[in-house]
């Protein structure tokens, strides 16, 4: 089998219709157009949403809502989290750096601590913000907070 040989497979292609070659050809007239109106118009461009007058959805729904622009966007990291990756690889020292190399985030997005579990281990922990409850259970345990 060569490239010059292949050919499709019986009955997937079709001869393209010849609109507009007269009454014989049954696609004469207003070659497939209907009668008047915009679509049957050379140049018509069919307008997003348009519903042929009836007031768009876009347009009769609520709006509601809003989109912050000052809104920071951080990657949620748990003390749960933090305790078992130093239960796992003895740290001391958690940083940013120690997340990545973990496969914990993957370094783009800014990490915020949060408070969800329980921390036992003594740790030293940086990162770009940090809930209150994390900042203070980090504390309790006598360990320290850095904001990088």
């Amino acid at each position: 089998m060569k490239l010059n040989n292949l050919k499709p497979a019986a009955g997937s292609t079709h001869s393209r219709r010849r609109i507009g070659r007269g009454p014989g050809s049954g696609l004469g007239g207003t070659s497939t157009r209907g009668h008047k109106g915009a679509k049957a118009r050379s140049g018509y461009k069919r307008k997003i949403g348009f519903e042929g007058g009836q007031m768009p959805l876009q347009r009769r729904l609520p709006k509601f809502g809003f989109k912050n622009i000052n809104h920071k966007e951080y990657y949620p990291v748990n003390l749960s989290t933090l305790q078992t990756l130093a239960e796992k690889c003895n740290f001391t020292k958690i940083g940013v750096e120690e997340l990545i190399k973990a496969g914990l985030t993957n370094g783009k997005m800014p990490v915020k601590v949060l408070g969800k579990g329980e921390l036992k281990a003594k740790l030293e922990v940086e990162a770009n913000a940090f809930s209150k409850t994390a900042e203070e259970a980090i504390k309790a345990v006598g360990g320290s907070v850095t904001i990088i």
